[in-house]
């Protein structure tokens, strides 16, 4: 990516994003990433993840008191006859987010009325288990697509790539890194999520294992993504969410 949204909090070092987009990828298939929502205030802000017909996670950087929740979309400028638009009722940001450093970076969503699942939209699993590192995993939004610009795509745009070692990652974000994250992507760059694809899914064998929170300058060499982990939020998650337990 150009610049993740959560770190244009951190500083001059950090470049704002409250749009990531996915630097390197390619097209999703349409209607391949079901669970993949779009957060609108009039424009696309943020992705997310629907993981019950009534709840959707995704990052509490991408808090605003009013959203609507965009379902069953592939290309944001048109009609497909796909989509479903809900309004979100209720935004819970984790009550330990830290917006200086993007720490617990999560937010739960809750939608003013079910959606309707069907082909082209769906739920996604919450993890058993954390992920491991080298885990192959696919992470997906309508993010800049430009490490060096702005290119901001109609259509979702995937990504596949691995999950780094923890050891690795806080050697790449010393003093910035904490338990609560994850991170994954290309040590070398030239692919990576980015401004536009906040709050949207990391999605490892099945299982929503982050949500894109920041990082440094788009697809930079030796500074991979960061993800809020969500195997440690199960406890947060189905206390707000009943549904889920």
């Amino acid at each position: 990516m150009k610049a993740l949204v959560f770190l244009a909090l951190l500083g001059a070092a950090f470049a704002a994003a409250e749009d990531d987009k996915i630097v390197g990828g390619y097209e999703c298939p349409k209607h391949s990433v079901p669970y993949q929502v779009s957060l609108n205030a009039g424009y696309h802000f943020c992705g997310g993840s629907l993981i019950s017909s009534q709840w959707v996670v995704s990052a509490a950087h991408c808090y605003k008191s009013r959203i609507q929740v965009r379902l069953g979309e592939h290309n944001i400028a048109v009609n497909e006859g796909t989509e479903q638009w809900i309004d979100g009722a209720k935004m819970i940001k984790h009550p330990q987010y830290n917006s200086h450093n993007l720490d617990n970076d999560i937010m739960l969503i809750k939608l003013s009325r079910p959606a309707t699942l069907n082909s082209y939209v769906q739920t996604v699993a919450l993890p058993t288990r954390c992920p491991v590192a080298d885990e192959n995993c696919l992470v997906s939004g309508w993010g800049n697509m430009s490490a060096n610009g702005s290119n901001f795509p109609d259509r979702l745009q995937c990504l596949r790539q691995p999950i780094i070692d923890d050891r690795i990652c806080r050697n790449a974000y010393p003093h910035l890194f904490t338990e609560n994250m994850v991170c994954s992507g290309f040590m070398h760059g030239g692919a990576s999520s980015c401004q536009g694809d906040s709050g949207g899914p990391l999605v490892c064998n099945g299982q929503l294992q982050g949500v894109v929170s920041w990082g440094y300058d788009c697809a930079m060499q030796g500074h991979p993504s960061v993800y809020a982990r969500v195997c440690l939020y199960l406890s947060i998650v189905n206390k707000e969410t009943p549904i889920l337990n």
